[in-house]
C-alpha cells in the first residue's frame, strides 16, 4: 500500500512539476525576447528561477530553515556542499543568485535549457586556460553586484562526506573585492524520519544515477525538512594562498555538515558527473 501511495503521489507531483517548469520556461523565454541588455536579462532570469524554485518546494512539501541569512544587498561568492538538484532548489529559493555549472550541463538536453534560463554561468574545468578566462567573467559579474554560487567540490556527492574543494574559481572573490560566504546544506527529516540510507538516493544525485531516476525518487517523498546555515565569511586578497583559503572554507562547511546516518565507514566516492 505504501508503494502504491508513493507512486500515485509521484505521478501527481510530476504533473505539477511539468506544469511549473513549462510556465517557468515560457516566462523566461518572454523575458529573453523583451530584455535586450545582457546583465538585466540575467538578473531577471535569476529572479524567475528563485520564485519558481520556491513554488516547487511548496509542491514537493519541502520545508527550509535558513540560519544566519545574509542582509539584503550584501554581495559575496557563496560556496557550499552539493548533493544534487534538491540542494540547488533549496538554495535558489532563498534569494536570486547565479549558479556556476559545467559546459557539459549546458550541452545536456532539457537541463541545459533550464540552467540557461536561470542565468547560470558555465565553466570548462578540464582546461586551465579556459577556466582562468571564465574566472574573469565571474569577477566581472561579482563586481556588477550579482551573488554567485560555486560548488567547489566540482561534483555532487552521496551524502556521506563533503569532498575536497577545488581552489581556482574561489579566488574570483578576492579579485572582485567581495567576501567568500560559506554555507552548509543539511537534510534534517525525510517523511518525518531521520535522514538515513533508506532515503539517501531520494535526495542525492550522484555517480551514474540518471536525472530521471533521481527526480522520480524525490517526487515520491511525502516531505523534507532541510536547513541551510550561512557560516562565517572569509575575506581574502589576491595575494592569499588559495590552498589555505579553500581549506578554511572546507573546514567550516565539513564541520557543520551532518552526513546520512548508516553510511559506510569509508564512504562511497561518487563518480564524476555534472559539475555545478
Amino acid at each position: 500500500m505504501e508503494e502504491i501511495q508513493a507512486g500515485l503521489r509521484g505521478v501527481l507531483r510530476l504533473f505539477y512539476f511539468v506544469l511549473v517548469i513549462g510556465t517557468y520556461l515560457t516566462w523566461s523565454f518572454c523575458c529573453h525576447l523583451v530584455i535586450r541588455d545582457e546583465d538585466k536579462r540575467r538578473a531577471r532570469f535569476s529572479k524567475n528561477a528563485s520564485f519558481f524554485c520556491g513554488v516547487i518546494l511548496k509542491l514537493f512539501n519541502m520545508r527550509l530553515t535558513v540560519v544566519n541569512k545574509p542582509k539584503d544587498g550584501e554581495k559575496f561568492l557563496l560556496v557550499s556542499n552539493h548533493m544534487g538538484f534538491i540542494d540547488i532548489l533549496l538554495m535558489c529559493s532563498i534569494f536570486p543568485m547565479l549558479f556556476i555549472t559545467s559546459n557539459e550541463m549546458r550541452e545536456t538536453p532539457f537541463l541545459g535549457l533550464l540552467t540557461e534560463m536561470a542565468g547560470c554561468m558555465y565553466v570548462e574545468r578540464r582546461s586551465r586556460t579556459k577556466i582562468l578566462e571564465e574566472m574573469k567573467s565571474m569577477i566581472h559579474a561579482l563586481q556588477k553586484g550579482f551573488r554567485i554560487v560555486l560548488y567547489p567540490e566540482a561534483t555532487s556527492h552521496n551524502g556521506e562526506e563533503v569532498l575536497p574543494f577545488k581552489r581556482t574559481l574561489m579566488m574570483a572573490a578576492s579579485h572582485a573585492g567581495v567576501p567568500i560566504q560559506p554555507a552548509v546544506v543539511n537534510f534534517r527529516k525525510v517523511n518525518g524520519e531521520e535522514w538515513t540510507m533508506k532515503y539517501r538516493d531520494h535526495l542525492c544525485w550522484y555517480g551514474d544515477i540518471s536525472f530521471a531516476t533521481s527526480l522520480w525518487k524525490a517526487l515520491t517523498l511525502k516531505s523534507l525538512d532541510a536547513e541551510i546555515e550561512f557560516l562565517e565569511q572569509i575575506h581574502t586578497t589576491p595575494e592569499d594562498d588559495r590552498g589555505l583559503i579553500a581549506d578554511r572554507a572546507y573546514k567550516l562547511i565539513s564541520e557543520k555538515f551532518v552526513p546520512v546516518k548508516g553510511r559506510t565507514e569509508q564512504g562511497q566516492p561518487p563518480a564524476e558527473m555534472e559539475t555545478t
